[in-house]
């Protein structure tokens, strides 16, 4: 079954946690997904994507408790409100030709 991955930038993630990792670059974030749209005050999250899949869940990918966002290849972290938002991503980044490794937590 294909997923449809058509997706809209999303600011309410009240609930989510994390549920996953998405082994990729920052560029390939960027990519995929445009800039960043958060980085918190309080400095455990340097970079941030909240989005909302139009016939799936909500999905955040941040980095988590790093002093600078990663740029090279890192394990960036995967937030839902259930494991859907992993297997969501994971289809995402695949429809987009870029090969990440993609895991639930």
């Amino acid at each position: 079954m294909k997923l449809n991955t058509t997706f809209r930038h999303y600011a309410d993630t009240d609930g989510s946690s994390l549920q996953g990792y998405i082994r990729t670059t920052y560029n390939d974030l960027i990519k995929v997904l445009g800039k960043p749209y958060y980085a918190d005050d309080d400095g455990k999250v340097t970079a941030e994507w909240a989005i909302k899949f139009i016939d799936g869940p909500i999905a955040t990918i941040y980095d988590w408790k790093e002093e600078q966002t990663p740029m090279g290849e890192y394990d960036w972290h995967i937030g839902g409100k259930s494991k859907n938002a992993v297997l969501f991503i994971k289809e995402l980044f695949k429809s987009a030709g870029i090969n990440a490794f993609v895991k639930e937590a």
